[in-house]
């Protein structure tokens, strides 16, 4: 069944994979990396286009050791994520630094690829992330970000219904419109 990209959520995963045994190396050398994607299947893609690029090694020849999803250790817990990542647009190849608050790292990932696609209409196959890594306070750049460090920081609600107390007091049809504003 296909989904929407704005519907997909990411998931980390560490693929482990080598070339293929020839007679001149045995025991190929392992390559790890960690591809974000929507299921494995993508990731095992994702693992030979990136691997391809880098050493001469192709999935036809070479095999899977092993692929494994990797959960985050706090999932609970605010944090801010630095994104390094290229992308393909219509005029040429750019590298850029984005950063996002969210629990977990496949949360900023995600919020990562829908804000590329809104912004610069970045399809997921023309995006490369470099690295994301968790990021302390004080070494945060954009603004973006750094306006929910304050510890002062509110939401206040200027306007809200007040709810019946109990259901009895519930009404189909009001004699008077709602009074949504704090009385001081």
């Amino acid at each position: 069944l296909f989904r929407s990209a704005a519907s997909m959520s990411m998931r980390t995963f560490e693929v482990i994979g080598r070339g293929g045994a020839t007679a001149s190396t045995p025991k190929p050398q392992l390559y790890r990396m960690k591809i974000f994607a929507v299921n494995e299947v993508v990731a095992k893609s994702r693992f030979w286009y990136f691997l391809s690029q880098i050493k001469k090694v192709k999935k036809g020849s070479g095999e899977i050791m092993s692929i494994s999803e990797v959960f985050e250790s706090k999932p609970l817990t605010v944090k801010n994520f630095g994104i390094a990542l290229r992308y393909d647009s219509r005029s040429g190849t750019h590298n850029m630094y984005k950063e996002f608050r969210d629990v977990t790292l496949n949360g900023a990932v995600t919020k990562l690829y829908q804000d590329m696609a809104g912004r610069h209409r970045t399809r997921f196959r023309s995006l490369q992330i470099i690295s994301a890594k968790p990021v302390r306070a004080t070494q945060c750049r954009r603004k973006t970000t750094t306006a929910f460090h304050n510890e002062k920081l509110r939401f206040p609600r200027p306007h809200a219904a007040v709810r019946v107390s109990h259901r009895r007091f519930k009404t189909m049809y009001g004699t008077r419109r709602p009074t949504t504003h704090k009385s001081c």
